[in-house]
């Protein structure tokens, strides 16, 4: 098990680069499946979750080229429908939750799929009904073998259908669409997933041949082909990086410039850092955070305390509320933060708490932050990753504490951000990999 040390109390300056988006890597990815023609994708992300799903694609047959450090192209014109029977491939689908979503394209192309339950972070219960069950409205025969291994087949081809997802999951909607587009007829999706990675899946399916309307909305409409094509993409740069770069910069006074941010496709991400008081200039595509000293978190003109909870788009991701709750720590004001869709994804905070942070946890959705208004530094301490966003939480707080911090389990973080000790120490920061 890898770890950070980090001695903290520098503040960083510099110029850095997001990473392409590990979300819609993991659908842009499994969507190669649908097509025997050759699909190129470039701003992949040298991380390991989506380094695990190409590993995978290429052991079940798919041909796969390295023309860049960040471009490869992929060819699904043999693929090895005998690996899925392989234990070697139980073990690959129980190491990835991005591994749910070959089910759309491997039903619609070859009429079956099987997985095990995929694993991924321990954040509470993430159940899989929206993939199922819409697959299953589309003609799918879904069984179950013992508690945790999925079995789906569509003897008869798949039809589209209409469908009211049951929640507008990212992952369902996904799986869903890529099933859909090689469907016999037209199937209407309400409820569906419009985050600006969905977009981009289905705007590059159009581009294979596919016919989809309402991109951008919660109402999409698929009109079935019966092949797709070959293509090119690239990917968005990572919302949680930029989101995550933000709050760094003001958690440690640094000024820091994000470079290429694809700004219109970031939401209400950077107005939720100004309600937290944190000064953000827009120059171009690049986001310009200065040094701050002090920064005040905005009330609600009644003068009550300001909630900042998660939503599906475009409401502010979940994936982003960990660095809202570490930020707020320093700044001047008391905030409530909500995270609505996931029961564990506070339980961070007891290790933010040992550090001097002054927050109470509610109940597993919610946690009061009194901000310390950087009168006092956290201080440095040993402590484990949980999960992605939450080790970089507690990667940033170590970077503002003093005195020298100890991260565990850091191949969690690896997960979701390429080389993140290597890039921060660049901008004068000090982690060391042990």
């Amino acid at each position: 098990m890898a770890s950070f040390e980090v001695i903290g109390g520098h503040p960083l300056k510099g110029e850095i680069v997001p990473q392409g988006a590990k979300n819609e890597a993991l659908q842009i990815l499994c969507a190669v499946l649908l097509t025997s023609e050759p699909v190129t994708i470039s701003n992949i992300p040298d991380i390991r979750d989506v380094n695990k799903l190409i590993e995978l694609l290429r052991d079940m047959g798919v041909k796969v080229g390295k023309l860049a450090s960040d471009t490869y192209r992929f060819q699904a014109d043999a693929v090895n429908l005998d690996y899925l029977d392989s234990e070697q491939f139980v073990a690959q689908g129980r190491a990835l939750r991005g591994s749910v979503m070959i089910l759309g394209p491997m039903l619609a192309r070859f009429g079956k799929c099987q997985l095990p339950k995929p694993g991924g972070d321990k954040i509470g219960r993430r159940p899989m009904d929206t993939h199922f069950l819409g697959l299953e409205k589309l003609g799918g025969k879904l069984t179950l073998e013992g508690t945790d291994f999925y079995r789906i087949k569509a003897e008869n081809g798949l039809r589209g259908t209409y469908m009211l997802l049951d929640e507008a999951s990212v992952t369902g909607t996904a799986n869903i669409v890529m099933a859909a587009v090689l469907a016999q007829g037209t199937t209407t999706i309400y409820n569906a997933a419009c985050e600006p990675y969905l977009q981009q899946l289905c705007k590059m399916l159009v581009r294979m041949g596919a016919k989809i309307n309402g991109i951008g909305s919660n109402l999409l409409t698929i009109e079935g082909v019966e092949t797709l094509g070959g293509t090119e993409h690239r990917m968005l740069p990572d919302m949680i990086e930029i989101g995550s770069f933000i709050g760094l910069a003001a958690m440690t006074g640094s000024e820091i410039t994000i470079k290429d941010c694809q700004v219109p496709e970031l939401g209400i991400i950077p107005d939720t850092f100004r309600k937290l008081g944190i000064q953000l200039e827009v120059r171009g595509d690049d986001i310009y955070v200065p040094a701050q000293d002090h920064y005040e978190i905005a009330t609600y003109l009644d003068g009550s305390i300001l909630t900042v909870s998660d939503h599906t788009w475009p409401g502010l991701t979940p994936d982003l509320l960990s660095i809202v709750l570490v930020v707020a720590i320093q700044a001047k004001g008391t905030v409530l933060i909500h995270q609505k869709m996931f029961e564990s994804r506070l339980f961070f905070v007891d290790k933010l708490i040992d550090m001097g942070a002054q927050i109470t946890l509610c109940d597993p959705h919610r946690a009061i932050v009194i901000g310390l208004d950087k009168r006092n530094a956290l201080r440095g301490i040993s402590m484990t990753s949980p999960d992605i966003r939450a080790g970089v939480a507690l990667l940033i707080a170590a970077l503002s504490a003093e005195g020298r911090s100890v991260i565990d389990n850091v191949e969690q973080i690896d997960r979701g951000y390429q080389f993140i000790d290597k890039r921060l120490n660049a901008l004068g920061a000090q982690i060391r990999r042990l």
